[in-house]
């Protein structure tokens, strides 16, 4: 007898230790330190901690009625801009899901059956052995006590990332908007070159037309008269070549606004001066990179990341759900359902705790921190390309100025010297070769001028685009559009 008191004094020692021993041998999450550290030191990048508004039409700037016409296109029906919205509706509703997780759940559920009772059921006798209605209804509630923070992380986590989907959807549209001026700069570019083309044909002919005179007045011979007459088709080559470049800027914009075939001829002819405008302020400080949408988009998907550690930490404590249910319980006739009697209730708590999983929740955790350290390296990465490619554009920007001057003085002297060539070659004092010569380098000149220009336009609106939208948050205001 005291033999079986003792076994029993020690199986209720037991069992009061459970829950403890349990607790201590409960799954723990693995130390891991971080791998890469995030870029903390803006002031060393020249990033400011609070990032400018930026003007939301800067291109208006231009004056171009069609450019205005295009730009909202290109904001109502480009199919990248659609698809980032489409994101970010997605990344909004799981916001919503998340949220909810948050609040308690409320249920109805109801069962109506016709079931074959077993003769041993333990039931009244008049069941056992015989088909009778089964029949059940009730009201269910279940809230997850969130002890743990393991679903306000998840809220968090779910709230950056669709914060960041929203900035990556900024930045579709500030990458398209930047493509299509940058594509509208080039069609004004094609337009000037086939200029250029025209009047070297102009030229050519009027350089053969003299030719024709001197051979008449035997100055020259058919040998210079055949190398005036190629030259004249020669240049019609380029001028078509040109005014096929024109053909594929339009169609490229037409893309680039969401439209096709249809819009090929409403694009006309730019009206921009681009030495006038998009005009780089005495000083460009480099913190408008702060205010990027990728670099702000990369910032939050470090918030999302660390809400993810959060919450795979969170998933090696235990689970508490508050649980509760009140209906009615009925076997027999369906009326029974409704009888005082056949009322069902209960309440109380659920208590999940992972003991032994094989090393999965470890392996969860572990995949978090990684993806955390992916989060880190992207920003940075991120960081260290935005300040590139901005002192990237500055620099070119310099350098085509500097280029300009230079060429412009080049175009003087090389269309000077045509001219002087021209006149002496009518005068019979030099050769055709001279003049063929002097004309190459001032039809060089010129679409050098035009190719420079071109790109130090687009160079402005590059570097535009990698501040974020806007050069200065004190410059000119620019009216904004509506965004459709």
């Amino acid at each position: 007898m005291q033999t079986l008191w003792n076994v029993e004094a020690w199986a209720r020692r037991a069992l009061a230790m459970l829950p403890g021993l349990m607790l201590a041998g409960c799954i723990t999450p693995p130390k891991v330190s971080p791998a890469t550290q995030l870029i903390d030191r803006p002031a060393q990048l020249g990033l400011g901690s609070a990032p400018a508004p930026a003007q939301a039409a800067w291109w208006k700037a231009y004056e171009d009625p069609q450019l205005d016409r295009l730009m909202e296109a290109a904001l109502a029906d480009n199919p990248t801009l659609s698809e980032a919205l489409a994101r970010l509706r997605s990344a909004q509703a799981v916001v919503d899901a998340t949220w909810a997780q948050l609040w308690p759940y409320l249920s109805y559920d109801a069962d109506l059956t016709r079931e074959r009772i077993s003769a041993r059921a333990p039931l009244p006798p008049q069941f056992a052995g015989s088909s009778v209605w089964l029949s059940d209804e009730q009201v269910n509630f279940s809230w997850e006590l969130d002890f743990w923070k393991r679903q306000a992380s998840m809220v968090r986590e779910a709230r950056s990332t669709a914060s960041a989907v929203a900035l990556d959807a900024a930045a579709a549209r500030l990458a398209i908007l930047g493509a299509v001026v940058r594509s509208y700069i080039d069609l004004q570019r094609s337009y000037q070159l086939a200029d250029v083309a025209r009047r070297e044909e102009q030229q050519r002919q009027q350089i053969l037309d003299i030719t024709r005179r001197r051979v008449r007045a035997g100055l020259d011979t058919n040998v210079e008269l055949r190398q005036a007459a190629g030259a004249v088709p020669q240049a019609r080559v380029e001028r078509l070549a040109d005014e096929a470049a024109i053909t594929r800027d339009v169609h490229l914009l037409a893309a680039l606004s969401g439209h096709g075939a249809d819009k090929y001829g409403e694009i006309e002819r730019p009206k921009l001066q681009p030495e006038t405008v998009l005009s780089l302020p005495s000083a460009l400080p480099v913190d408008l990179l702060a205010r990027r949408p990728d670099i702000r988009a990369a910032r939050l998907r470090i918030g999302s990341a660390q809400a993810g550690v959060a919450v795979a930490k969170a998933d090696f404590y235990p689970n508490v759900d508050l649980l509760a249910f009140g209906g009615t319980l009925a076997v027999g006739q369906f009326l029974n359902l409704f009888h005082g009697h056949a009322t069902t209730y209960g309440v109380g708590p659920a208590v999940h705790l992972p003991i032994f999983d094989a090393g999965r929740l470890r392996a969860n955790y572990r995949t978090s921190r990684a993806d955390l350290d992916v989060a880190v390296s992207s920003y940075n990465q991120t960081v260290l390309t935005a300040v590139r490619e901005t002192a990237d554009q500055l620099s070119d920007i310099a350098s085509l100025n500097s280029s300009l001057v230079q060429q412009q003085q080049s175009l003087d002297d090389a269309e000077a010297a045509f001219r002087l060539a021209t006149e002496r070659y009518k005068a019979g004092l030099t050769t055709y070769l001279t003049v063929l010569t002097t004309e190459t380098q001032v039809l060089d000149a010129r679409r050098q001028r035009v190719d420079l220009e071109s790109e130090r336009a687009s160079a402005r609106v590059a570097l535009l685009i990698d501040v974020g939208g806007d050069f200065a948050p004190n410059s000119r205001p620019i009216p904004s559009v509506a965004d459709r």
